[in-house]
């Protein structure tokens, strides 16, 4: 049987009052029948509701990555608090009588295992014999022709401004900019989209003049995506059957969503990987016009810390579940991999969880960077890409965390060196302010989570602290 915690069920849940209102029903002591199956692969049993009959529910972890939870009651919200509830009980020990797997649910079984082998046949069929994707070199050539014009347009753009000078930008300006961002979606352009918008709401701010270096980044990065998209595109118009660049994050820019068929086939994928949260955030991204889950995870056999991300675009919010803190630890047989450098993107399709052990804390003091040099050195090399994330993260070994006569937390390694800590701008969260809050113990020989921001009008590397975790003991900042 799978370990089964509160933080596993949490993360099934699609909502948070979901998870209250499962819990609910546990505290209430609303089921009148709790079973399990001899093997440990089935919870089941039934939960009173609204109506004169009982609701049937069970949690089938016959494939443990992919446990199906079902329920007979008529809500349309998936996993129901009726099938959550049967596992909060669980979880908090309730007894749970042993009985024979219900006929209905076998069935189900057959169906579900019938189809997973005709997946495998077909897709070991395909294997056998791949066929060469094809490429339909005229609608490519098209596509490639107008995203080379949309180039041409933001360059004709961002020229303008250049020559005028951000200080002369007015409302007529600020609208022409707007329609410029809206040519760019019709021109299969979103990532310059994306970039020239978040310009225009810099552009926007009342207090224009402390956004003016931040601006003039944006521009800097506009330059470059002009300058590596034209070469690209360029290349591929005059070969269409040019593999997709997996070297850089180039075709990511251009609006290529990445499929886990092609990072499996670039081999991009890694078998049995192991991983712990170390941080997660939830942030409203005016740019993208989307809301963004986004957590930091130690891959604990490759030392690296990568990011999950989940994109939920304003309109269909609420279709979407939201992402949240995961606090146990997740063991996945597939960990796709997409192509980046410091905290490159990961999904994963099925996993299993189970609780951290000494070992996984052990994993993460191991992991931790003592060098301080070091780390600086990496993340100025991926700044020095205009393309590159400008806020990567990184798991580094403090000495000790203290309080200047100013005011100011600095952070010390091992040979003295000190980070200054900061609150990065770009995403609006407070956690220096935290830190006279934190146990004096958590502030000396602890393992620190950092997010780097470069910050130009003051020509400063800054450090904002995210996690800290000292022995088995993590405390999270920001989540």
């Amino acid at each position: 049987m799978i370990e089964i915690t509160e933080g596993y069920i949490d993360a099934m849940a699609p909502n948070a009052s979901a998870i209250k209102n499962a819990q609910g029903l546990v505290r209430k002591r609303s089921y009148v029948e709790l079973k399990q199956s001899k093997d440990g692969t089935l919870l089941f049993g039934e939960c009173a509701g609204s109506g004169k009959s009982n609701y049937s529910c069970s949690a089938d972890f016959v494939n443990k990555e992919q446990p199906v939870l079902r329920c007979s009651c008529p809500s349309r919200q998936f996993p129901c608090k009726h099938s959550l509830g049967l596992l909060y009980a669980f979880a908090a020990g309730q007894p749970f009588a042993e009985s024979d797997i219900p006929e209905d649910i076998l069935a189900k079984r057959d169906k579900a295992e019938k189809r997973e082998l005709k997946k495998q046949q077909d897709g070991d069929a395909k294997d056998a014999k791949p066929k060469p994707k094809k490429v339909n070199k005229s609608a490519l050539k098209k596509k490639i022709q107008a995203q080379l014009e949309g180039l041409d347009l933001l360059e004709k753009l961002t020229l303008s401004l250049v020559r005028s000078g951000l200080g002369t930008i007015d409302k007529t300006v600020l609208k022409s900019m707007k329609e410029h961002v809206k040519q760019l979606g019709n021109h299969y352009l979103t990532g310059a989209q994306i970039e020239l918008r978040r310009l225009v709401l810099l552009l926007e701010e009342k207090n224009l003049e402390e956004n003016y270096s931040q601006a003039m980044e944006q521009m800097i990065l506009l330059h470059a995506f002009i300058k590596k998209g034209r070469a690209h595109l360029t290349a591929k118009l005059a070969d269409p059957e040019l593999p997709l660049d997996s070297e850089t994050t180039i075709e990511e820019w251009l609006g290529h969503a990445w499929q886990l068929s092609e990072l499996h086939d670039i081999g991009f994928v890694h078998r049995e990987a192991e991983l712990i949260q170390l941080a997660f955030l939830s942030y409203d991204d005016k740019g993208r016009q989307e809301f963004v889950d986004q957590g930091y995870w130690l891959e604990t056999s490759t030392g690296e810390v990568n990011r999950t991300l989940q994109f939920r675009p304003y309109k269909a919010a609420k279709f979407i579940k939201e992402e949240d803190s995961f606090f146990d630890a997740v063991l996945v047989s597939e960990l796709y991999r997409y192509p980046g450098d410091i905290n490159r993107r990961i999904r994963w399709e099925a996993m299993t969880a189970r609780p951290l052990s000494e070992q996984d804390y052990e994993s993460i003091h191991k992991n931790a960077h003592r060098s301080f040099a070091d780390v600086i050195k990496q993340v100025k090399n991926q700044l020095k890409n205009p393309l590159g994330d400008r806020h990567p993260v990184m798991l580094v070994h403090v000495s000790r965390i203290q309080e200047s006569e100013e005011g100011q937390f600095v952070c010390l390694d091992e040979n003295g060196q000190q980070l200054r800590l900061e609150d990065a701008k770009y995403y609006g969260c407070s956690t220096v302010s935290l830190l006279p809050y934190v146990p004096k113990a958590m502030l000396e020989d602890v393992q620190l989570l950092v997010m780097f921001e470069h910050q130009q009008d003051r020509g400063q590397l800054i450090a904002q602290p995210l996690t800290l975790i000292k022995g088995t003991d993590m405390l999270r900042l920001l989540y």
